[in-house]
């Protein structure tokens, strides 16, 4: 049986490809191997940007795996490092990930989707949350995320109801960052994957894990949070070698040559 999971390098960035036909459904080895391909990413210093896609323009992800389901795997089981999809509870990933949605992303498609930090869709790409339908709840981050992207009342209607949203609409509302040809999917995620990995990355790190973790807080405390020393990735960022070489670089009119460190 072949990897449902593929992971390719392209220098500083790493393509994750879920490809497990006919829909891209995911049980629970294959969350399994998601979460080892993230946490990979995760401790691996020299990629700095991640790409999750998926085989085909059809469907992205048509989430949990029903027939699994149907078979014995329940909802409570443990699906590896990372929760569901390997990202959706990956608390401490603080590298990008930017989602390439081709095609239909239903239920646990649009979870792992919404747990990217950037989105590329296609013209024809629809977003539902079929849960209520199902006797179940979208519990691996629609009811957590959803709600926080979109206007509540935009949320709970496709929560409640079930119904699509369209990729236009979803661009308009600013739950996806860009809308592109089914063609160009892949490569506007690449591109911006590329602009992304010449960023200094303990910056992007420290920026993902202070905006993650001053969520909730008022101005004031989101403030003292950063200047009390709380997010190891910010302090890390600023003893940095990196910290002193983006300056230089701007002074000396090059390129700067950040390494991660």
């Amino acid at each position: 049986m072949s990897d449902p999971v593929r992971a390719q390098r392209r220098g500083h960035v790493l393509e994750v490809t879920l490809d497990r036909p006919p829909a891209n459904a995911i049980d629970a080895a294959t969350s399994i191997r998601m979460g080892e391909v993230f946490c990979d990413f995760r401790d691996d210093d020299d990629l700095r940007v991640a790409i999750l896609a998926s085989a085909g323009d059809r469907i992205f992800s048509a989430g949990w795996d029903l027939k699994a389901a149907a078979g014995g795997e329940h909802e409570r089981m443990d699906y590896g490092p990372g929760g569901f999809g390997g990202i959706t509870e990956l608390w401490d990933l603080t590298k990008p990930v930017i989602a390439a949605v081709n095609g239909l992303a239903v239920g646990g498609g649009c979870e792992i989707m919404l747990a990217a930090d950037l989105i590329v869709a296609s013209e024809g790409a629809e977003f539902r949350f079929p849960e209520t339908r199902l006797g179940n709840v979208p519990d691996a981050g629609g009811v957590q995320r959803l709600p926080r992207r979109l206007p509540r009342n935009v949320a709970m209607e496709m929560l409640l109801t079930g119904r699509r949203m369209g990729a236009a609409e979803a661009h308009e509302r600013g739950l996806v960052n860009w809308v592109v040809p089914s063609e160009q999917v892949l490569p506007r995620a690449r591109e911006v994957a590329g602009d992304l990995a010449r960023n200094a990355p303990l910056s992007m790190q420290a920026i993902k894990q202070v905006v993650r973790g001053i969520e909730g807080l008022s101005m004031r405390d989101a403030f003292e949070a950063v200047q009390e020393g709380r997010f190891p990735a910010y302090e890390r960022m600023l003893a940095s070698e990196d910290h002193a070489e983006g300056p230089r670089a701007f002074t000396e009119k090059r390129e700067p040559n950040f390494k991660g460190r």
